[in-house]
């Protein structure tokens, strides 16, 4: 399931069809609710598919399914509180609550935790929606296992840097 929607993902990106200002392309709304729909029915028979359940990359296709259930919010919301007693038990990735935490916030228009969330600044620039006491907030992504944000945010930076050079290629 989690390659299907990272295969169309990157399929729809390449070919123009998705970015941050278009709306819900209705394939990819597709996948992430069929999705979205048998993690759910696993959640229901084994509960959070934890490392020590599944292992770890079926683990993080959970996450990543769950992150992109962003038409059933109250799913996600029940997913991060699994994931978040999965992260106590030291049996999930704990960089996997904060993206799915932040991403219920800012979907709800609130501050984010972690700075995981993206926006773009008006030449198209990655910037990270705002962030809740900004000055805790490397500590906090330190506390589940990610890097700094000056980090993540160069990071970003040279991934976008990258995909105009290949957009710029192609032409």
């Amino acid at each position: 399931m989690a390659e299907l929607d990272q295969k169309t993902l990157s399929e729809l990106a390449h070919a123009g069809e998705i970015g941050p200002h278009q709306p819900y392309h209705p394939r990819l709304r597709e996948i992430h609710e069929g999705n979205a729909g048998a993690l759910e029915e696993i959640i229901d028979r084994v509960g959070w598919p934890t490392i020590s359940k599944v292992g770890h990359k079926a683990a993080q296709a959970a996450w990543l399914i769950a992150q992109h259930a962003v038409t059933d919010t109250d799913f996600m919301s029940r997913c991060a509180g699994l994931l978040e007693v999965a992260v106590n038990d030291k049996d999930a990735d704990g960089w996997q609550l904060a993206f799915l935490r932040d991403r219920l916030l800012t979907m709800s228009g609130e501050m984010q935790i972690y700075g995981t969330q993206f926006d773009q600044d008006p030449e198209g620039w990655p910037i990270p929606f705002p962030i809740q006491d900004p000055t805790g907030v490397d500590e906090r992504r330190r506390e589940l296992g990610l890097n700094s944000l000056e980090e993540r945010i160069a990071e970003m930076r040279e991934r976008e840097k990258s995909r105009r050079e290949a957009v710029s290629k192609a032409r």
